[in-house]
């Protein structure tokens, strides 16, 4: 019999931190906190956020679990939390909106995860001494995934920007994102994890641009970054002694899935199960009138642009233990275990 993931990752991590960067994917609730005043007007912090497994909202963007979820022993809490997880088993600073190069007062961007994460190694150090925390350290996997709200909001700002001006945007965030990889690196990390840019415009919210079909421009910036930022991470192996990442094709997974999600035990894959408008775009949670569906377990996309549990929970078992047509040139069990 087939073991869950849950049961699989613990022969592996014993007890190895996980240090979780992004955005709404793989945000525990962190904007809960953040946005303290004003979380009432947060959908995630709304039913049917967490409906299927926490059974009330959490903050995540998804009726259960996210990826993160399934990977970390024991489910990381938001690092904003004032009670959150012990920083031996990692932390989890992703935050939705969150973005590689834009700052915003509403969300916590890249720059400022890096922030919070060297408080961190500082309270680390602090609490188990220097040498075991450069141990939890090195020890530790760093998953990211982050970048797509970058090109959602260029996108929005800038529709008919060149392909020459896209192009220049795109290398600017590879760029950015490869020196916080080097940082990490320098404090002591040396495995990481990064779920690249998926099909962003075969979102539900996005067909509503394009009349239905997946937005071009979206769907060719995602593929670029992803293009540009796996060669910049064979770069970082080659050049960086102890260097190891694992590279998963979010972008090809999720779209197989909503392209045919009969294939993975699904039975819809353009429209949302909450919201309202066409493809339910928007309003889960937060809205005046919003639709819910039965059984989020045969759908794709939870609301605008979030997996319901189930896929996440598809996109985790590949991260774990997919081979290198997935998942490349490690994946994230065999970081643990190396």
């Amino acid at each position: 019999m087939m073991m869950s993931l849950e049961e699989c990752n613990g022969s592996y991590m014993k007890h190895k931190a996980l240090f979780v960067f992004g955005d709404s994917l793989y945000d525990p609730g962190n904007n809960l906190y953040l946005q303290q005043k004003n979380r009432s007007l947060l959908p995630s912090d709304h039913y049917p956020y967490g409906k299927t497994f926490f059974n009330h909202p959490t903050g995540r963007f998804s009726d259960g679990r996210i990826v993160p979820d399934f990977i970390g022993l024991p489910i990381l809490s938001a690092y904003l939390k004032a009670q959150h997880t012990p920083f031996t088993y990692g932390a989890n600073f992703a935050s939705a909106g969150a973005a590689v190069t834009i700052a915003s007062n509403s969300n916590i961007w890249l720059p400022r995860q890096m922030r919070y994460f060297k408080e961190v190694v500082k309270s680390l150090r602090q609490e188990v001494g220097y040498i075991r925390a450069e141990r939890v350290l090195k020890d530790a996997v760093y998953l990211f995934s982050i970048g797509g709200n970058d090109y959602n909001v260029l996108h929005m700002l800038n529709p008919n920007a060149t392909k020459s001006y896209r192009m220049a945007f795109i290398n600017k965030v590879v760029r950015n994102l490869t020196t916080v990889f080097k940082e990490i690196y320098s404090i002591g990390g040396r495995k990481f994890g990064y779920q690249n840019v998926g099909p962003l415009g075969c979102s539900p919210i996005s067909r509503v641009i394009s009349s239905g079909d997946c937005d071009p421009i979206l769907m060719e910036m995602a593929s670029q970054h992803n293009k540009a930022f796996a060669k910049a991470l064979n770069n970082l192996h080659h050049h960086l002694p102890g260097f190891r990442y694992a590279l998963f094709d979010y972008y090809n997974a999720l779209l197989d899935r909503i392209n045919h999600p009969s294939k993975y035990g699904l039975k819809e894959g353009k429209v949302a199960c909450c919201g309202n408008g066409p493809y339910r775009r928007m309003g889960c949670g937060n809205g005046k009138k919003f639709e819910v569906c039965k059984n989020p377990s045969e759908y794709v996309w939870f609301d605008f642009a979030h997996p319901v549990e189930k896929v996440n929970n598809q996109i985790a078992m590949l991260l774990w233990n997919a081979s290198p047509n997935v998942t490349a040139p490690y994946n994230v069990a065999q970081l643990f275990n190396y």
